[in-house]
């Protein structure tokens, strides 16, 4: 009984500073996610001049959550348009546009002027609502 307790007591030590430990990897941890979060939501703020605040309301007063998935907007799972999820990474907008923050928002505001037989409407969306939505895709 003797050893076992002298065995529990000088573990303890031990347990402790291993859980400080793995505290401490996990706030480092959480502090990078976090720093890397916000430096692509400020690139993204800087590339469109966009609020993605207003995103949310945007996407869904003109109907973009109804064709397209849409990361972190709670009903934007329509699969007639493209996921646009990880937006951001790719080469080409909608398979036919280099991916830049103008050519982006010159597609949400007119994509038949650049692809005549696209299935996107024309919404009537506003530039500056599009660098808004733009500003949101790219930090998502």
């Amino acid at each position: 009984m003797e050893h076992a307790s002298l065995l529990r007591s000088s573990l303890r030590p031990v347990i402790v500073v291993g859980a400080c430990a793995l505290s401490l990897i996990a706030t480092l941890i959480l502090a990078d996610v976090y720093r890397a979060r916000s430096e692509k939501l400020a690139s993204a703020i800087a590339l469109t001049k966009g609020n993605p605040n207003r995103a949310g309301v945007i996407f869904r007063r003109y109907g973009c959550s109804g064709c397209h998935t849409i990361p972190g907007i709670d009903g934007a799972d329509g699969k007639v348009g493209g996921d646009l999820s990880g937006l951001r990474e790719r080469v080409y907008i909608a398979g036919v546009l280099n991916n830049s923050a103008d050519n982006l928002v010159g597609w949400i505001v007119a994509p038949q002027s650049y692809s005549p037989k696209t299935a996107m409407p024309t919404t009537g969306i506003s530039e500056k609502e599009a660098r808004d939505l733009a500003a949101y895709l790219y930090a998502h």
